[in-house]
Formats: structure tokens, C-alpha cells, sequence
């Protein structure tokens, strides 16, 4: 079983804070981590691993910087790790940034499962992952809570806001993940080892037989225009301490009245 899984460098967001003046995000002296969401997908890749056996290939798409997190992965227990890192890439929005990593996993080429989180908590689309599937024509399920694999199939349990459901899909597929079936497990010493050793492959547009064009900027349909903070709704409210229900009404529909919120 081969196992790539897609993950992405964020800011924390619980320390990103918002300029009004610039109106746009103070990233400075912020960390970087994983992407929760991608962890949880990285997670389930692992329990799968450990199961059944597989390899697990994490790529990532971003500045330099981003090795940060692929040898994270390495090190809680991915075997193979690679970068697509290119200033062309620069501006990308989710459907130029699902463009290069579908080059990427064909690049890769040998492949039963796509796993990627099911949001980046940056951006809060969901929609790279879905994209992805679409470029390179696979079945997708989304919002997975947990993953098996059982006479041959690809098992996923996921909720909507309605009801649950657990659907089943042969390899390839893609799946984005919600919630892995365990907590994201701790790096071990050895991992730690193996992944401070480890060389990590970039990758340029032209290594993925890229079009500029395709990319970044000129790629993106979708541009960011203007960032602000919601003006928070002005709230007026006043407490009733009439005992009397009959009067409290009373007191009430005059309020409203005055207000103009009722008429007669």
C-alpha cells in the first residue's frame, strides 16, 4: 500500500493577530506548525501503516521554511518526504495551489491513497483537497473520522450535520480527514534521529512540467481584495425584573412599541 499525504505549513493561528490599519495579519514572531487538520491526516495514514503495512510519502507546497514540518512527519513515522517550493508559486490561491500538487503525486506516480486535512486553519476553504482529486480524476470522500481498510476497500465513517454514514471506495481514491481514529502521536527518539539526517527533494514548476502561467498569480481566478475585521453588532439590552409575568408583557410590548420593533 502507498500512502501520500499532503500537508501544509500554517501560522498558529490562536497567536496570529489582525493590523486594522495594513488590514493584514501580523505573522511576525508567530510560530509555524503543521496544520492541525493535516496531522490528523497524517495520522491515519500511520495507523494504516502499522496495520497493513504501507508507505507514507508527505509532500508540501511552500517557502523553504517548510521542510520544518516535513521532517516532522518523518519523524513521527512517514518514510519519504518532498517539497514543491518555487517563487512562480507565489500568490497561489487553492485551485493553483491544487494544480502543482497533483503534478507533484504524478511525480510520485505509485500511489492506493491521497490523504490531506480537511481545511488549512489559515484559509478555512476545504477546497485543495477536493480539487485535487478532480485534476487527477479520482473518487474522493470528504470529512472522514475514521479510515480502514477491509477486503480491499477503503472504509470511511463521516458525519454531515444531518446524519452519519460510512461509505466504501476500491484504491485510488482521495480522502480528507477531519479527526483520525487517535490522538497524532509523539515523535520518537529514533524518528527524531532519522529525520534530522534526512535530505528533503525540492521541487521547482519546471521538475513538475509546470506552466507558469498555471501558477501563483497568473494561475489564481481567486484574489484576496480586502481583509478587515467584522465590526462587532452594537448590543442593547435591558433585563425585565418584574416578578408579575402579566406585567412583565405588559412592560415589555410598551418597550417594543416605543421601539418601533411592534405595532398594533
Amino acid at each position: 500500500m502507498n500512502i501520500i499525504v499532503c500537508i501544509k505549513q500554517t501560522p498558529d493561528t490562536e497567536k496570529v493577530k489582525f493590523n486594522p490599519e495594513t488590514r493584514t495579519l501580523l505573522r511576525e514572531g508567530v510560530e509555524n506548525i503543521m496544520n492541525p487538520f493535516d496531522m490528523q491526516a497524517l495520522e491515519t495514514a500511520l495507523i494504516l501503516k502499522d496495520k497493513h503495512g504501507a508507505k507514507v510519502t508527505c509532500i508540501s507546497m511552500g517557502l523553504p521554511q517548510a521542510t520544518d514540518v516535513l521532517k516532522e512527519a518523518l519523524a513521527m513515522g512517514a518514510d519519504e518526504a518532498a517539497l514543491i517550493s518555487d517563487r512562480a508559486l507565489a500568490g497561489s490561491d487553492t485551485l493553483a495551489t491544487s494544480i502543482a500538487l497533483a503534478a507533484a503525486i504524478k511525480k510520485i506516480g505509485d500511489y492506493d491513497l491521497i490523504l490531506c486535512g480537511k481545511q488549512a486553519v489559515d484559509g478555512d476553504t476545504a477546497q485543495v483537497g477536493p480539487e485535487i482529486a478532480e485534476h487527477l480524476g479520482l473518487p474522493q470522500i470528504t470529512g472522514t473520522l475514521k479510515l480502514e481498510y477491509i477486503d480491499d476497500r477503503f472504509v470511511a465513517q463521516r458525519e454531515t450535520d444531518n446524519y452519519s454514514e460510512t461509505l466504501a471506495c476500491a484504491a485510488p481514491l482521495l480522502v480528507t480527514v477531519n479527526n483520525a481514529e487517535k490522538e497524532p502521536r509523539f515523535a520518537s527518539i529514533k524518528g527524531k534521529m532519522k529525520a534530522r539526517k534526512a535530505k528533503i527533494p525540492t521541487w521547482t514548476i519546471a521538475d513538475l512540467g509546470l506552466d507558469p502561467e498555471m501558477v501563483g498569480l497568473s494561475g489564481s481566478p481567486t484574489k484576496v481584495r480586502k481583509s478587515f475585521t467584522p465590526t462587532p453588532p452594537e448590543i442593547n439590552s435591558e433585563i425585565i425584573a418584574e416578578e408579575d409575568a402579566d406585567v412583565a408583557v405588559d412592560m415589555l410590548m410598551e418597550k417594543l412599541l416605543k421601539a418601533e420593533i411592534f405595532t398594533r
